[in-house]
């Protein structure tokens, strides 16, 4: 059960014979990438311990001030999860999001409906291919940034395979599509390549979104293809060949490279090398 972050902190100092049981920056790695997070923490709010000093899993209740000054109590747990589809800043505090989308008001009276709610249906606009079938879908969303459509244009600038294909068939379904959109495809390598950041409001790729990344990349490898993440702002890597980058530069591009030769074989990749 959680507990107040003054007996949570006793508890561990006793338990580890400790006067200071978690030291200050512990933790910095893991609470890196939500700088949101490490905006809304102040220390003085909670017995003047600091965010790196806490375990993500930390059953703790600590206080919280957002930037319109709302204060609440949540957990590590509860806090770094609160991203939900919502691409606002008031995502992170729970009075925010309410003010922003109030809840609907139920006439008096009125009692909620209990007929079940008919499962979703799947966007039709999917064509029938196999799975693993890359083509050029008009439900895709554009480049989100204009880093990713530069690091495209190098990409295929170093790389003599097929553009123009945005989307891939998937053998399940991934919300509402049997298909999912990867920010890069390369066709003949079967490899998708993703550019990931925390976005403007911290929102991005963190707390259930990785989750659902984690999902989107189980579900390009069991189409049989594989997935470089590059990972940006303190994102930790989430598969076996993604990249931790400050900036994609050239020097980046080359180890982009060279994680495709570790997927393919130097010598596949390099027969498309221009």
């Amino acid at each position: 059960m959680a507990e107040r972050v003054e007996s949570w902190w006793a508890r561990r100092q006793f338990s580890r014979g400790a006067e200071v049981p978690y030291p200050v920056g512990t933790y910095r790695e893991a609470w890196a990438p939500f700088p949101m997070l490490i905006r809304q923490y102040h220390p003085e709010l909670n017995a003047g311990i600091t965010l790196t000093q806490v375990p993500p899993a930390a059953d703790v209740l600590l206080l919280w001030q957002c930037e319109a000054g709302h204060q609440f109590v949540a957990t590590p747990a509860e806090q770094r999860a609160r991203p939900g589809r919502e691409r606002r800043r008031s995502a992170w505090c729970p009075e925010c999001a309410t003010l922003a989308k109030p809840p609907r008001v139920r006439p008096a009276g009125a009692t909620p409906s209990t007929r079940p709610r008919p499962p979703q249906a799947l966007c039709p606009k999917t064509p029938p291919l196999p799975v693993g079938e890359p083509f050029q879908s008009e439900c895709a969303p554009k480049p989100a940034s204009a880093v990713e459509a530069k690091l495209r244009e190098d990409l295929f600038a170093r790389l003599g395979v097929t553009r123009g294909f945005n989307a891939v068939r998937v053998g399940r379904p991934f919300f509402d599509h049997v298909e999912v959109w990867p920010d890069i495809l390369l066709p003949e390598l079967r490899i998708a390549v993703e550019y990931d950041s925390t976005g403007r409001f911290g929102l991005e790729h963190v707390g259930k979104r990785e989750e659902s990344d984690r999902r989107k990349d189980r579900l390009l490898r069991a189409a049989h293809w594989e997935v470089v993440r590059i990972r940006t702002g303190k994102l930790p890597p989430l598969g076996p060949y993604d990249l931790q980058f400050s900036s994609v530069s050239r020097r980046g591009l080359e180890r982009l490279l060279d994680a495709f030769r570790d997927i393919r074989g130097p010598l596949f990749v390099d027969a498309y090398l221009q």
